[in-house]
């Protein structure tokens, strides 16, 4: 299959959307595919053998958003795609599906980007039009789902990201520089509890107080963002890591002992599949994301994010009982385990056939 994928994001820039296209065509070249990257620039002139062209835009926030559609087409029309894939669909990847409409190819757009913020915004109904000609659109999550459903988009589906399973491993929890990390968190013993993100309103992480005076925990907060001075306010006692990526990252998620991720609006919640893939068990609210990656009791727990205190409870609860969370920890690595990244790419590649086939169904209809 030949697959064109637009992305406002690839490298130089990391981040959830270029780690995911990276992840996708690192399995479409193991596996015989062939494929072309339009992106903005600065980029690399191949990644995997396959060649990277730069679209030009305007640089907004650091992304480069208004890609233009003769352009892309210019593009496409030379590769030929069999689909069009569409990563993050928002301004370039608007421009991407139209293009891929105008030249009558089919299109799959995966939204990665925060859903419910999206659609509550009033550019959603612009968001939906533009969504309307896509082949498929993906959701990372059944909430995802029903709100893209909600807001009139037609053909949904579902695809949730993978996760590295080598990268993020409990015997990652053996290393050295993990150890060294648990000393430092927990020099008489503690046990960690851990959040890992953005560091903005939204994540309500102020639910973190509930915690703050537990006996025996120490709370370790790893990323940043622009509420990161009100919440070193507000946790005085607990441990701001800053941003960590990579085989750093992973080391971190094996150091804690437990994972806690309080906010409602997560539409996915890759950092909890990163925590439980650690072996790690999961604290998070029941809500959006979480609901389809945690089984209560199971992996992790599901608090209500209603009532004040539900959070401290939850997690008192698993912070008395040692060996529920080591079976926790186990049966979230087990659960996690077919999430892996070649799994998720197989699938999504079965939905370009889907689409491409609806697309050749239509058109000798």
């Amino acid at each position: 299959m030949r697959v064109a994928i637009v992305t406002e994001s690839f490298i130089p820039t990391f981040n959830g959307v270029t780690t995911t296209v990276c992840q996708v065509l690192d399995r479409l070249a193991a596996t015989g595919h062939q494929a072309i990257v339009l992106c903005p620039g600065p980029a690399p002139a191949t990644y995997r053998g396959f060649p990277v062209q730069t679209v030009r835009g305007v640089t907004v926030g650091g992304l480069r958003l208004r890609g233009r559609t003769a352009e892309l087409e210019r593009h496409l029309t030379a590769f030929a795609p069999d689909v069009v894939h569409v990563a993050s669909p928002q301004g370039l990847g608007t421009r991407g599906l139209n293009a891929a409409d105008h030249l009558n190819i089919p299109s799959v757009a995966v939204f990665q980007t925060d859903v419910s913020g999206r659609l509550a915004h009033p550019s959603a109904k612009s968001l939906s039009r533009a969504l309307s000609v896509a082949g498929m659109t993906l959701a990372p999550s059944s909430a995802a789902k029903q709100l893209l459903i909600d807001s009139g988009v037609p053909r949904v589906g579902h695809w949730a990201r993978g996760v590295d399973t080598t990268v993020y491993h409990p015997n990652r929890r053996n290393s050295e520089l993990t150890r060294e990390l648990r000393q430092c968190l927990a020099p008489h013993g503690e046990t960690i509890v851990g959040y890992v993100g953005r560091l903005t309103q939204d994540k309500e992480l102020h639910r973190l107080t509930e915690l703050a005076d537990l006996p025996g925990v120490s709370l370790a907060v790893v990323g940043d963002g622009p509420d990161r001075g009100r919440l070193e306010q507000l946790l005085p006692r607990a441990s701001f890591l800053g941003h960590r990526q990579g085989m750093e990252l992973a080391g971190t998620h094996a150091a804690f002992d437990m994972f806690v991720h309080p906010g409602r609006s997560a539409m996915f919640g890759q950092t909890l599949q990163e925590a439980m893939a650690s072996g790690v068990p999961v604290v998070a609210a029941a809500a959006g994301g979480p609901l389809d990656i945690v089984r209560p009791g199971v992996t992790g727990l599901l608090f209500d994010p209603n009532r004040c205190g539900a959070l401290r409870e939850s997690v008192g609860g698993l912070l008395a009982d040692p060996e529920m969370r080591a079976r926790m920890g186990r049966s979230a690595r087990t659960k996690i385990e077919h999430r892996g990244w070649a799994t998720a790419v197989d699938e999504l590649v079965g939905r370009y056939g889907a689409v491409t086939a609806a697309s050749y169904a239509r058109r000798v209809a």
